[in-house]
Order: C-alpha cells, then structure tokens, then sequence
C-alpha cells in the first residue's frame, strides 16, 4: 500500500504504523471533570512542596487545609498567619471564594475521594514550588487543567533553591511544563527564563478589554522585581499564549514577567517573582519583604484579578466555567459525519473526501488533513453557538498514520482550538503528531462548557514537513449539549 495514491495523499506502510503504536500517545483527559466556576470559587494553595523553607512562607494561613481555622471572618492581614494572608484574606472577604491549602507532607492529585483532590476545585496555586512534582502529580496537574481547572504558577529567580535540594522553582515548573506524562510539547506555549534579576518594576500592556489587567479587583499598571525571572514566549507553539507585564525594554516573545494561556478547557498564569505576592507578615523568623503593598506596583490587583480570571470569574477568555440552568440537550455540528460532503464546514481543498485511501470509521466520507509528504498546512472548522446554560463536550475520532520512523520528534503536528468570532483562539485543546500514529480511531473528548453563550469555531490546523507524510483523520464530530 505504500505507493498507493489519493491526490497527493499517501499511506504509510502497516509497519511503521504499528512501530509507533505505542510511541508518543496522547495521554486522554480523565473522564472527570473539576465543576464549573461557580460562586464559592474554590481554590486550593500548595504547601506540599517546600513553600515554607528558608526564609520563604508562601501559605495563605497556618490552620491547613482550612485557614478558617485560624479565624473564620478575617478583616485584616494579621488574621491569618503567612505571607500570603493578604492575599487568602483579601479573597475571604469578598464572599465568592472558598480557600484550602494542601498541607506539607501531601500529594496532589485528581480523580480521587480526599477533600483536597483536584477534582473538587476551580484553581490551583502553585507559589514557588522548591521540590519536584512526583510523576504522579505531573499527571494530576496536566490533567487537571486540560479539563478546565486554572493554575497559576508563581517562580522566583533561578538558583532560589530554598531547601537545598538541588532544585529550584524555575527548574521545577519548566519540569512540569516539558517532562509530564500528558503533554510535554510546550503544552503552555512559553518557558520560564533562567535568570536572576535583581530589581525593577515591569509594565503591563495597553489593553482595556483584558480581564486580568482590568478586573473587578482593580487596575494592573505595574509589577515589582525583587530578584526574579521573565519567560520566552512561544506562540507558535500555542498561539493563546500573552504577554501582560514586561519587563522594561522587552515586548513580544521575551521579557514576560507575567504572562496567561490555556491548556484544552483550562487557563494558566505566570508570574516570575514571589515577591509581589509578599505582604511582609508570616511566622516569626522568616525574613520576608512587603510586595503585595508595595506603592510603585499594583501586585494585589494582578493576584486578584488573576485569581479571578483563572477561577472562570471572568466572562472573558477560555476555559474553565459555563453550565448549569436549563438546556435542551442537543448535537450541534452540523454534517458531524461528512457524509453530506463539502457542506457546514469551511476546509482546504480535498480534505472532505469519500477516497478509499483512508478508510472513514463509518459511512463512506471523513476529513483527511495533510499526507502528502511535503510541506503544507490542512485546516478544517464550523463554527458553532453554545447556549447558555448548558455544559457542552466535543468529541471527535481520530486515526493518525505516518511514515515517519522517529520515536521521539513530532515532525507533522494537527491542532484542535477553539477560536471567537473575530479568529482570535480561545483554546488549544490539544496537539497530536506523527508520534500518536496507531491503528484505528481513537475517541477524543473534551469540555467546551466555558463556552456557554458564546458562538466559537472549532478549528483543526494540521501542519506538514518537507518530507514523509503524516495522515491525520477525523470522523464522526459531535459537540454535545446538555
């Protein structure tokens, strides 16, 4: 079959297919999902990775994993004891927040019974991890976001390793972001920079329609420095990667003191420096220093409204939110199937095809993005509206074949996204490769509720190299309302 031909399509040979049958499979969502963003937005600190060693106190509260235990109706900072307390008190008080902290000696994860699983909150702090996240964890966290859960990554400046464990938290996110069992394909479109800059006050972006620079807590001009890092952009590896804060003299794809993206129905945050979320309070003998007060930044601003954005408090942005009400169940795609041909869908020429080529999972049409072993970029989409109310899944089969040998190099890539009606992409939901090639469909699932009220795209990008083809399929879409 190798040499046989559909338009510029060619199969790879059954070999190579089953060489890589196993190499490089996308790990799938779990089936669970963390709830939609709902009032209390819950939110759950890390503490089981050394955020207290040193001089470091990186808690919202000592009575963990509950800070009401400290005092149940904070008013001020010094209610709660820790050097985040500003932070935790300042969400307290609002009344919209419910806040836990996973205490030291502790594991993250998602899918189970325990009260501070994963799967029962919105968001998830990370502020200045110093110790390695297990294998486990890594999955917990990767898959937490992918269905909808918001991270915010906080790091300090290269060489802070706190506990002198050999680690410190630029190597332990970027460890997270590249060696994880989910997607290690710069799933979040940036790294973080290994850097240890001593001061400064970086800027935010002109920006009034951004939710994180202009939320409900307030307005971001500037952050703070106190010996931090910046992170490299890479949209082209996830194009919903934004730069918001810079640092001075750096724009675009470097200097990015704190940036926000998305990972499938999820939203991450970054910010290259503890120190802002510093309000100089903790437990005696820690040396600490007021960031969050600092007059020359607006440090709580960003935290809060972050916070805010990430919990899916936002109308703006993906991920996360949406559901609840009353739906009428429904599949709204129209030809789901292809089988009607070249209608409802906007595609490049010949991906819509009956070819025997490729066999369709059912009936005779499917959608066959690239193959052609040469350089080209195949593209696929309808747009859709979500009703309001309703919790909403996108499912697709797809069936990836290649002639690429490689185990380890994705050299042909397909996206699926989600974009807004100006084009803008919302979500990466995931990215396959040559590396994911197998025998037959595979079921792909994912959570569009953040949606909810809003007409999007669901666009597939396949990308092809110079050489040796990479057959991406797809049959049978549904987007599913309920």
């Amino acid at each position: 079959m190798l040499g046989f031909r559909r338009s510029r399509h060619r199969l790879t040979t059954a070999a190579a297919v089953f060489g890589l049958l196993v190499a490089g499979a996308a790990v799938q969502a779990s089936a669970a999902a963390p709830a939609a963003a709902a009032t209390p937005h819950r939110i759950l600190f890390d503490n089981a990775h050394a955020e207290t060693a040193g001089n470091a106190d990186w808690i919202i509260s000592t009575s963990q994993p509950d800070p009401l235990g400290q005092d149940s109706s904070p008013s001020a900072e010094t209610d709660w004891t820790g050097a985040l307390s500003s932070w935790g008190v300042a969400l307290q008080k609002t009344g919209d927040y419910s806040l836990k902290t996973l205490p030291s000696g502790s594991s993250l994860a998602y899918g189970g019974s325990t009260a501070t699983d994963l799967s029962n909150f919105d968001t998830l702090v990370l502020p200045e991890p110093n110790t390695l996240f297990t294998t486990a964890e890594k999955t917990a966290i990767m898959t937490f976001v992918k269905n909808g859960g918001g991270l915010f990554m906080v790091s300090d400046h290269t060489g802070a390793d706190r506990n002198n464990d050999g680690e410190d938290a630029v190597e332990i996110l970027n460890d997270l972001m590249t060696n994880n069992s989910v997607d290690s394909t710069d799933p979040f479109g940036f790294s973080i920079d290994t850097l240890d800059i001593s001061s400064g006050y970086p800027a935010a972006i002109s920006d009034s329609t951004n939710a994180v620079l202009h939320g409900s807590f307030g307005t971001v001009t500037k952050s703070l420095i106190a010996d931090g890092t910046t992170a490299t952009l890479k949209p082209a590896d996830n194009s919903a990667v934004k730069g918001l804060v810079y640092r001075s003299g750096y724009s675009g794809n470097t200097g990015a003191f704190f940036a926000t993206s998305t990972f499938g129905s999820g939203r991450v945050a970054f910010w290259g420096d503890s120190s802002p979320i510093d309000d100089g309070t903790g437990q005696s003998g820690n040396t600490l220093y007021d960031g969050w007060n600092d007059t020359g930044a607006t440090n709580a601003a960003l935290a809060l409204n972050a916070t805010e954005w990430l919990a899916g408090g936002s109308s703006s942005g993906g991920g996360g939110g949406g559901g609840g009400g009353t739906c009428t169940a429904a599949q709204l795609l129209a030809n789901p199937g292809f089988e009607s041909g070249n209608t409802s869908w906007t595609a490049t020429s010949g991906v819509i095809t009956n070819s025997s080529s490729e066999a369709a999972r059912t009936g005779s049409y499917k959608a066959w993005l690239n193959g052609y072993g040469s350089a080209n970029t195949d593209t696929l989409s309808q747009s859709v509206s979500i009703p309001s109310g309703c919790a909403a899944t996108l499912n697709f089969y797809l069936h990836v074949d290649t002639a690429e040998t490689t185990t380890s190099t994705a050299y042909d890539t397909l996206k699926a996204q989600v974009l807004n009606s100006s084009g803008t992409v919302l979500s990466t939901l995931a990215t396959y490769s040559n590396l994911n090639a197998a025998a037959g469909y595979t079921l792909r699932s994912f959570d569009l509720s953040g949606y909810a009220g809003q007409t999007v795209a669901v666009k597939f990008t396949g990308t092809e190299g110079s050489t040796l083809q990479t057959s991406f399929v797809l049959d049978d879409t549904a987007l599913n309302v309920s």
